[in-house]
């Protein structure tokens, strides 16, 4: 890819983004778009205010919104959207004050050297390849090297701090926002598995109760058993689909003021007789639940899967983390999750099916990474379109179209390649539900960790070779002894396609997260194509993590390997992190909802991705070190590496733990602090927090507008 072809992507990439931003100042400020923009918020009956109809500050697109999301503080996010929406913001924060800096070294100093290198090339001139911006420039031997060197050093050690500074601040937070939200049921309730069958009494629940009134006699309380209710559960989906046609028709009926008298009034009877046959078949659906509720039948229905409660957080803390039986798969306890984090159809997987359930997963997700690969080589390929033309000499009538095989090479490879990615976060989701992870937030945390790896296998690795082996078709046969300086040449090589990937991915993809395309489209749509009015409810959806950590993390990693090979790339990340901060503070404050609360359980795992970028990156410049004939500079590389591992190590004694498990002292603290404060909790709280869905008293009512005042309001 050459400097035009660079330029050409990023032009269309600032134009389409500066566009996408001003549309959404505009339909922010649109109060019939609240319930997109504001459904946080809405959802929270918070109040909307907007400036009145005519006035001209309702279309004139303005930063406002940008003001604002810059104001917000980490406490404001913490209070408000809890510890897991402030730990994808310290993401954002950490990459830039991460690059930032290395920004600074990259421009002020590797930049010039890699430039100058060569038979001293002016500075007026605009060079063909991006390789002159690239380490790849600089002659084996150079002493000019050792000034790479020093800034390996200074960028890893500059890492790890900043690292090390994030795991302790958020260690810090975490323990304090456990103490705040200490009332939970969660931290009274343990989730046992593998509960043996009472012969005696023909019950899983009696079991429960003597077990653990026999050992742990002092604390246990009570247990809520599981329940087979798949048949209830759709039993409740037919008669909520079957209430919604009913207030349907009854609102079609209400809405008749126009036309001829009696075809009125046949057209209503017809209507109350279709309604009275639905609301006999809603009775019969009733009647069916309520006996499938019942005692007797629930009995049968009984799973080795209860929810326990116990009298004390110091109790629940040592049932949940300590073997119960000397049989290892029975009586399996572990810390319960929140109430609406439960996934209780996984409930139903038998816990010593779950090793097979987790071999199928992994093949599964090894054979779409593999069928991933077409794609991205095709990328390449488009990429490499210099040497396609040679090959395929029909495809130069692409050069009869001024600037189209600069559009061709520069800003199409990296859309393609974005789009085919934008489905991997949802499937690697829909595999992960099938590991049988008991809790939502488990499910989505593993789904972080595949999408990451995948990222890495198929969008870097894949790409780099890729990338390289079309370059090296026919050399690698006739100079075999060049092939490890070929290999080693094609990191940098692929640092302008990196540029327009981070570009892509930034500037237009983050533009439309915050625009809610397909949401837009969807509510202007039914609105007015449809007929259905404007919509009153919110659109509520959370955050989907697993679709912005991994991606962010891979940015992460794409920066810190090119951060001394390539520092061109670097500013082009301070862009992309800042962007990203200010839309995601957005989002979080007036659009995300929380469905689930970890404490921040994201964090170590983010972790583990920035120090798996470091670790590469150390990898790579021994590789590179070495192929420029500094062995010396290769050597001295490998004690930092060492450090890095050990920095690891250090960390996963002194942090992780306290974010994997719930101290004793943490617990009978907070039991204390209830004494002093006479504060004490209801005998049925948590268990009865912890009812099945399927079991709880039927809502099949449909849903009235309350005569409150209005939550949108011109000022």
């Amino acid at each position: 890819m050459n400097a035009h072809s660079l330029l050409a992507s990023a032009g269309i990439n600032i134009g389409l983004a500066l566009v996408i931003l001003t549309l959404f100042s505009l339909l922010k400020k649109q109060p019939s778009n609240a319930v997109i923009y504001y459904a946080r918020r809405l959802s929270k009956q918070d109040r909307i205010s907007f400036r009145p109809l005519f006035t001209l500050h309702r279309f004139i697109p303005s930063v406002s919104w940008i003001r604002h999301a810059l104001s917000v503080s980490d406490d404001e996010i913490l209070q408000t959207c809890g510890l897991d929406a402030l730990v994808v913001i310290r993401l954002f924060k950490f990459g830039i004050k991460f690059f930032v800096p290395c920004s600074i070294v990259g421009l002020l100093i590797l930049l010039p050297i890699n430039y100058t290198c060569k038979h001293g090339i002016s500075w007026t001139e605009l060079p063909s390849s991006m390789d002159s911006f690239t380490i790849s420039n600089v002659g084996r031997g150079s002493d000019r090297l050792w000034v790479h060197f020093c800034c390996l050093y200074f960028i890893s050690f500059y890492g790890l701090y900043l690292l090390y500074e994030e795991y302790k601040g958020l260690l810090g937070r975490r323990l304090q926002h456990l103490r705040t939200i200490r009332h939970r049921p969660d931290q009274f309730t343990v989730l046992v598995r593998e509960i043996p069958y009472c012969s005696e009494h023909k019950a899983r629940s009696c079991s429960v109760e003597h077990f653990f009134s026999k050992y742990h006699p002092y604390t246990y309380q009570s247990c809520q058993i599981v329940y087979d209710g798949k048949k209830v559960e759709e039993l409740l989906r037919q008669a909520s689909v079957m209430t919604k046609k009913i207030e349907h028709l009854k609102q079609r009926a209400t809405s008749q003021n126009s036309g001829h008298l009696y075809v009125i009034l046949g057209m209503i009877r017809g209507k109350v007789e279709k309604i009275e046959k639905y609301e006999e078949r809603l009775q019969e659906l009733c009647y069916k639940i309520r006996c499938l509720q019942g005692e007797n039948m629930l009995k049968q229905k009984e799973l080795p899967v209860a929810f326990v409660s116990f009298k004390s957080r110091w109790g629940a803390t040592l049932a949940a983390q300590t073997r119960q039986h000397v049989h290892p798969l029975l009586w399996v306890t572990h810390v319960a999750p929140e109430p609406r984090d439960v996934l209780w159809d996984n409930l139903y997987i038998p816990y010593h099916y779950l090793a097979a359930h987790k071999i199928g997963v992994f093949v599964a997700v090894t054979v779409f990474t593999v069928f991933f690969a077409i794609p991205v080589t095709a990328v390449q390929g488009l990429v490499q379109f210099e040497k396609i033309k040679k090959w395929f000499p029909p495809a130069r009538a692409v050069q009869l179209i001024p600037g189209l095989n600069s559009i061709l090479t520069g800003y199409l490879p990296s859309v393609v390649l974005n789009s085919c990615i934008y489905v991997v976060p949802y499937a690697m989701l829909a595999m992960a539900g099938l590991e049988g992870f008991i809790s939502i937030s488990k499910k989505e945390i593993r789904t972080c960790s595949m999408v990451f790896y995948f990222l890495v296998g198929n969008v870097f690795f894949l790409s780099l070779l890729s990338g390289s082996l079309l370059d090296q078709i026919g050399e690698s046969f006739t100079h075999p002894r060049d092939f490890p300086a070929h290999l080693a040449s094609a990191v940098s090589a692929q640092a302008d396609f990196f540029i327009t990937y981070i570009l892509t991915d930034g500037l237009s993809g983050f533009s439309l997260e915050i625009l809610q395309t397909g949401l837009i489209v969807w509510h202007f749509a039914s609105a007015y194509l449809f007929c259905q009015g404007p919509r009153k409810k919110p659109y509520v959806y959370s955050m989907q993590y697993y679709r912005v950590v991994p991606f962010v993390s891979v940015a992460i990693l794409i920066g810190m390997v090119y951060a001394v090979i390539a520092p061109l790339l670097l500013p082009f990340l301070v862009v992309y992190f800042s962007l990203g901060y200010v839309v995601y503070t957005n989002q979080i404050q007036d659009v995300y909802v929380t469905i689930y609360e970890t404490c921040g359980q994201y964090w170590p795992h983010i972790h583990h991705y920035i120090l798996f970028a470091i670790v590469l990156m150390q990898i790579t410049m021994i590789g590179l070190f070495g192929l420029k004939s500094k062995p010396a500079a290769s050597i001295l590389t490998i004690p930092l590496l060492l450090g890095t591992l050990l920095f690891n190590e250090y960390c996963k004694v002194r942090f992780l733990p306290a974010f994997r498990h719930h101290s004793v002292q943490g617990a009978m603290e907070n039991d204390e602090l209830d004494e002093m404060e006479n504060l004490t909790e209801s005998s049925e709280s948590p268990i009865e927090a912890y009812r099945q869905p399927c079991l709880r008293p039927m809502d099949i009512i449909s849903e009235e507008v309350a005569a409150t005042q209005p939550l949108l309001s011109s000022v």
